[in-house]
């Protein structure tokens, strides 16, 4: 697990103005992306403090990074972040550190990193940002217990919660081809539909179209074919979060998913936010895995860990907003449709990677885990339109007088996460996780 240190000093402050008080990327958080600087030019790796990208290619050739700390950094200049995450943990906390260090308003190089700020730094808002890594698999889970439950009374009403549910983390293979970064624009997506009326299916767009709001897991280094990961071992293969919203169409999906799963009701499209969040900015929100309630079975040994269970739990706020057309118009905010926590994921991440590997499947990095969707105990906190107006039977009231059951052509999604706010550290954030669709 990732430990306390300087870099997490409340008291620490930039001389970047914008990060000291910034909400998502002060000093104390320095996610790593990838980014186009403004004008255009190849993609290269930044880390981002406060309303700026500090560009590490410019920062490595200015001589600023020495030893493991540049080698992480000169493993980001060919556009994406896989030779960084297969460096694994020492290289990627050298890198931390010495950019906490030259970031630092009482830092010794704070005068040189200065004169010199004009060539590292660029605005955020004239930025584009990529996809962090070449994505070689995703895995999507099923981790939010509320959520699994609330979706198995739509499809099984007698039998919500399959009894495998709480023995083995769900999981089921993803389409990396279609996952895209924070702002792309997302098809409405077209495929066979049968409702309990009709005598065949036909073909046609979605009419119950529907977001997941989901924590991401990036993966850094691998493991060799045959060679379980040890749940112990688990969390050392992280190499950072992003959100992670899994679209989703419903009446695709229930004609579809027996009996092998999920299919063309999922593959259409997964956005994520750009920045990785590294364990090690999350160090101070790690929190114990809550006790499973009484009755429910104790995982296997392969699965159980008590580190784990002491440390392997992360405490964050996750939300999700909607926009409309109507809201847009009459210049309305986003209607927050619902407020959860990472406190909701029934398994740890480190039993994720344990069990995705212990029949021998190799990951590697940059490979993507989705937790699946990530609901709260009550209905301000579901994290999908499937749960909230349940299946379409309540809709959602909008103050621009628009009802959704589902979501229609120029709606867009917005899912945002931050720490809690705590006395003893400074909250950190994700940055936002955006998508709008568009008509076909």
């Amino acid at each position: 697990m990732a430990r306390l240190d300087e870099t997490h000093d409340p008291k620490r402050k930039s001389w970047l103005s914008s990060a000291n008080g910034h909400t998502e990327f002060p000093i104390q958080n320095l996610p790593v992306g990838i980014f186009s600087p403004p004008g255009g030019g190849e993609k290269r790796g930044g880390i981002a403090i406060g309303d700026m990208i500090l560009d590490l290619g410019v920062a490595a050739e200015a001589g600023v990074f020495a030893g493991a700390a540049r080698d992480a950094a000169e493993a980001t200049s060919s556009g994406s972040l896989n030779k960084l995450f297969a460096l694994g943990a020492a290289a990627r906390q050298a890198l931390r550190a010495r950019a906490s260090e030259l970031l630092d308003a009482k830092g010794p190089h704070r005068k040189r990193i200065e004169e010199i700020s004009n060539r590292l730094l660029h605005r955020a808002a004239d930025c584009t940002l990529h996809l962090p890594a070449r994505i070689g698999d995703y895995t999507d889970f099923y981790v939010g217990i509320h959520h699994a439950t609330n979706v198995g009374k739509v499809f099984r009403p007698d039998h919500p919660l399959l009894p495998n549910y709480k023995h083995v983390p769900i999981g089921y293979h993803g389409r990396s081809s279609s996952i895209v970064p924070s702002g792309t624009s997302v098809r409405h997506p077209s495929g066979q539909l049968k409702d309990l009326q009709s005598p065949a299916p036909t073909f046609g767009p979605s009419q119950r179209l529907d977001c997941e709001l989901e924590l991401g897991v990036w993966i850094g280094t691998g493991n060799a074919l045959g060679e379980p990961i040890p749940i112990a071992e688990a969390d050392r293969h992280v190499a950072g979060f992003c959100l992670l919203n899994d679209w989703s169409a419903r009446d695709i999906q229930g004609w579809e998913y027996q009996p092998l799963g999920p299919f063309l009701s999922k593959n259409f499209a997964t956005t994520i936010s750009s920045w990785v969040i590294t364990p090690e900015a999350l160090a101070p929100f790690r929190k114990p895995q809550d006790p499973r309630p009484e009755g429910d079975p104790r995982p296997l040994p392969y699965l159980w860990d008590d580190q784990d269970q002491r440390e392997g739990a992360l405490d964050l706020d996750l939300e999700v907003f909607l926009v409309t057309p109507g809201l847009r118009e009459k210049d309305l905010p986003a209607h927050r449709v619902a407020l959860s926590s990472t406190r909701y994921m029934y398994w740890t991440v480190a039993q994720l990677i344990a069990h995705h590997t212990s029949n021998g499947c190799p990951l590697q990095p940059g490979d993507l885990f989705g937790s699946g969707t990530i609901s709260a105990p009550d209905a301000t906190g579901f994290g999908s339109l499937l749960e909230i107006t349940l299946g379409g039977q309540h809709p959602i009231r909008l103050e621009s007088g628009e009802d959704r059951r589902f979501l229609e052509d120029g709606d867009e999604i917005i899912l945002r996460a931050r720490s809690p706010r705590v006395r003893e550290f400074v909250q950190i954030g994700f940055g936002e996780c955006r998508g709008r669709i568009r008509a076909i």
